[in-house]
């Protein structure tokens, strides 16, 4: 019984090492736009939360910025109105959303 175990946290490291398992393979973008907070300015959301809205290919896209130290920081200056602003992170979809989990995000200039 323990050797199974061991077998299988075994296999389970060495995907999750190789990020096979856990999709670690997401690349870091960069996205320029509109900065504006989802329940202040946009009205969709009961909490404060930024969202990027950009254009890419003709069509308008947004970017909601996932809940983490840098988006936190940042969301002051996008809250009550908007700002153009530069934010560089990985994107997953959640719920038909673009989630952008930033690393760094500054007003443009």
């Amino acid at each position: 019984m323990k050797e199974s175990r061991l077998g299988v946290l075994l296999i389970a490291g060495l995907l999750f090492a190789t990020g096979s398992l856990f999709g670690s393979d997401a690349k870091e973008i960069t996205v320029t736009g509109n900065g504006v907070c989802a329940m202040c300015v946009l009205h969709e959301t009961k909490e404060c939360q930024t969202v990027i809205q950009t254009t890419e290919n003709g069509q308008k896209v947004a970017y909601y910025l996932a809940d983490n130290d840098v988006s936190n920081a940042f969301h002051k200056n996008v809250c009550k109105a908007s700002a153009k602003v530069t934010a560089t992170g990985t994107v997953e979809v959640k719920d038909g959303k673009n989630v952008l989990t930033a690393s760094k995000i500054e007003v443009a200039k």
